[in-house]
């Protein structure tokens, strides 16, 4: 792998898999408070990770696999636990989760096949970004259920935005593995 694996990008996004059951045990046992700031904390070393590569110059191929493996597992961890006590439609967390694991094996076939690992795309970052919104807005209906919840759909307006997002992206991922594969030129 080229440049180093321990690095402070890498140890962001590590940190971010490890906050995961953190996060689900403290929102499921009730301590909300807790589990909003191990939220938080997520969300800013999932922005924080990428800034800091570029800022120290330690991108990293580690760094490419971990980050967005971390976004899949926070993604489908909480869509999951969400599903489960019945925040999030099943087709949401179907397609989410299945988008995840295609675009994993993908990645895993470039890199084995060609030798090639890819980044994540904009519109990747976005769909995620809107995801973490979504929960977001999840997790604050459920703990402090205001009116303005029940006025406007906040969760809906981020759940069908994701879901285009994610959409989205994943029609960009096919092309860029389908371009790798067929030796064409394809943008980073």
């Amino acid at each position: 792998m080229e440049g180093r694996i321990v690095n402070l990008p890498n140890f962001l996004s590590f940190l971010r898999i490890l906050l995961i059951p953190w996060f689900l045990y403290f929102f499921h046992t009730g301590h909300h408070y807790i589990a909003i700031v191990i939220m938080i904390v997520a969300v800013l070393t999932d922005w924080f990770d990428g800034q800091a590569a570029r800022w120290t110059n330690e991108v990293s191929e580690m760094g490419k696999i971990l980050d967005p493996l971390a976004d899949k597992l926070c993604l489908a961890s909480v869509a999951l636990y969400f599903l489960w006590i019945g925040q999030l439609p099943l087709w949401f967390v179907l397609f989410a989760v299945l988008r995840d694991i295609l675009i994993f094996v993908g990645a895993g076939y470039v890199k084995f096949r060609h030798s090639v690992v890819t980044t994540s795309l904009w519109p990747g970052k976005w769909a995620v970004g809107f995801v973490s919104m979504m929960f977001i807005a999840i997790v604050w209906s459920m703990v402090w259920p205001h009116a303005f919840f029940k006025q406007y759909p906040v969760k809906e307006f981020f759940l069908y935005l994701s879901a285009f997002m994610l959409l989205y992206s994943f029609l960009l991922y096919c092309v860029r593995f389908f371009k790798i594969h067929k030796g064409m030129e394809y943008k980073a």
